[in-house]
């Protein structure tokens, strides 16, 4: 069986798409149809179902899946077995809070993956550091900035909440609502500015860092809060989210780098995130 198949089955397994897979593999998009489409013959049956906004896995594609992965983690295994060691590749990537466990875990994954001999060490973005992702409008005079996401905010009610029967929620509906703030957040940042503006106070319950403990605060009924629209989140049971009327808070998140002088290093990385922005722009989604 053709090990290349395999390799651009699971690229168009996870990317959803025959063009995702063809950005992750560098090929034409013809490659990977042809590919796949010989897999299915040789295995004399149907991986995906073809549709207008992308492939979606068969049951026999589901079962697929985790054997060509096996494969590829076996052939990886024998690479590095037998090749010579190389000189480290150190990085220092700052990251700021919140920006989403799953789609970060996923993005250093895959940084990671370009290359056995990075060595990478997280820190905060305000220590030294190669690279920084963090929001565009704390991008420095001398760095320049790949966009990777695009964050929409809402306001995160509990489960149950009077406020989600209304059709639209205002800044006024925040009047004396119990609320539990996050700092820091450029985001909660211009909340604060549109609250004090409109002349409304709303009733600061905690303070907290980090989105997590603060949704679970919100799902606890302690009170609302304003988070990231991401995928996860919307998909709670215990939390709902509604936008606020007139007001649309969003960052652009991304890498910010050395716009002269940067480690040959972040290379893959900067590409990574290009192709995640590209394929935002392309489905229109936020992510």
């Amino acid at each position: 069986m053709d090990v290349r198949s395999l390799r651009y089955f699971i690229a168009a397994f996870e990317g959803g798409s025959i063009s995702a897979a063809a950005r992750r593999c560098h090929v034409a998009q013809p490659s990977i149809s042809a590919a796949l489409s010989q897999l299915e013959e040789r295995l004399g049956t149907t991986l995906f179902e073809r549709h207008r906004r992308g492939i979606t896995p068969t049951e026999e594609g589901q079962r697929l899946y985790p054997l060509a992965q096996q494969v590829s983690e076996d052939l990886q295994a024998i690479t590095r077995l037998f090749r010579r060691p190389s000189p480290t590749m150190p990085v220092r990537l700052g990251l700021m809070r919140s920006l989403g466990a799953s789609r970060m875990t996923t993005l250093l994954k895959e940084y990671i993956g370009q290359g056995d001999n990075l060595a990478l060490t997280l820190v905060n973005p305000e220590e030294p550091c190669d690279a920084r992702i963090i929001g565009e409008q704390e991008l420095a005079p001398q760095e320049a900035f790949q966009p990777i996401w695009y964050d929409r905010y809402r306001l995160a009610l509990p489960g149950g909440h009077p406020l989600l029967l209304k059709g639209r929620i205002t800044l006024d509906d925040l009047a004396e609502l119990p609320f539990i703030w996050r700092h820091p957040c450029a985001a909660m940042e211009r909340l604060a500015d549109a609250l004090n503006e409109a002349g409304v106070r709303c009733q600061v319950r905690a303070r907290l860092r980090t989105i997590e403990y603060t949704l679970g605060l919100v799902a606890a009924g302690i009170g609302a809060s304003l988070v990231p629209a991401w995928p996860e989140i919307l998909a709670r049971h215990d939390v709902q989210c509604r936008p606020l009327e007139g007001l649309d808070i969003h960052q652009t998140i991304g890498v910010a780098y050395p716009a002269r002088g940067a480690t040959p290093a972040l290379a893959p990385l900067l590409a990574l995130g290009q192709q995640a922005w590209e394929a935002r722009g392309r489905t229109g989604v936020a992510r």
